[in-house]
């Protein structure tokens, strides 16, 4: 299938402000493009992208005093397939795991592992390791958490989301992800485009999503708390320990956000259209 995705964002500034921002596809899915994929700045600034240490592309740029407007809109191609499930993917032991893999197990900003610790391993430590625990932790996640987007706040912790009971989708993520490393098991957070593609259309505007990665069986599988459901058509933009890792925008400086459109929907070839008629 081929989905159009993009965005179109305006920040206020009121001195040159110094940014990084973390906007574009994952290196991965660029073979996957069907039209250009470059963020377009009002006024045109200077810009230079670079891959920080989790191989995500970021881009810098000092915006200027005044409206500073991002926009991007490019289409990509997609299996069209759902997240694989693998039921009997195993929990690799910690002692074999990776190099690059053991900071997925580490607490992080978001993620503090030690005020959840004695809680995972009472509520997950009798389910059998590997895919059926990543599954339970989901399960809880998902049962824990009200999702609402009224409930946003920047700083919520994953012990503090979970003491809230309410979150969006980052706070999914981050309870999930925290859970998933007291009980040894390598989790990341992702952010990216999911949009309503293969389930009923949400009223509510479109946003970038949060969903996390979990390490079974030597590879990456892909999780998502908040849904908790295989979904169709995710576009990863970056990876992390947490939310703090991939921001969309870091400013350093004052940026007000004035503007915040974000695009993602399959497009239909005309037979499909037609079918549908």
């Amino acid at each position: 299938m081929r989905i159009r995705a993009g965005y179109d964002i305006a920040f206020r500034c009121f001195q040159d402000t110094p940014m990084a921002l973390m906007l574009s596809i994952e290196p991965a899915r660029l073979k996957d493009l069907l039209s250009g994929h470059s963020i377009e700045f009002s006024p045109n600034v200077a810009s230079r992208d670079y891959v920080d240490t989790f191989g995500n592309t970021c881009t810098r740029i000092i915006a200027p005093p005044g409206l500073i407007e991002m926009r991007n809109d490019f289409l990509i191609s997609d299996s069209g397939l759902p997240d694989e499930v693998a039921p009997d993917a195993r929990q690799i032991e910690v002692g074999d795991l990776p190099d690059d893999v053991l900071v997925y197990l580490l607490g992080s900003r978001y993620c503090d592992t030690q005020k959840l610790s004695d809680l995972a391993w009472s509520v997950f430590g009798g389910v059998a390791p590997g895919w059926q625990r990543v599954q339970a932790i989901c399960d809880y996640a998902h049962q824990r958490i009200s999702f609402g987007y009224h409930h946003a706040r920047c700083d919520r912790t994953a012990s503090e989301g979970h003491a809230e009971q309410v979150g969006v989708c980052r706070d999914f993520a981050h309870l999930a992800v925290t859970l998933c490393r007291c009980m040894n098991i390598p989790a990341r957070y992702c952010t990216g485009y999911l949009g309503d593609i293969g389930v009923p259309a949400d009223p509510a505007p479109m946003d970038f999503s949060a969903w996390f990665e979990v390490y079974l069986d030597g590879r990456w599988f892909t999780f998502d708390a908040r849904h908790n459901r295989p979904r169709i058509g995710r576009i990863v933009m970056a990876r992390g320990r947490d939310a703090a890792d991939v921001a969309i925008s870091t400013a350093f400086g004052t940026a007000q956000l004035v503007r915040f459109t974000v695009i993602t929907e399959e497009v239909k070839t005309r037979a499909q259209v037609s079918q549908a008629a």
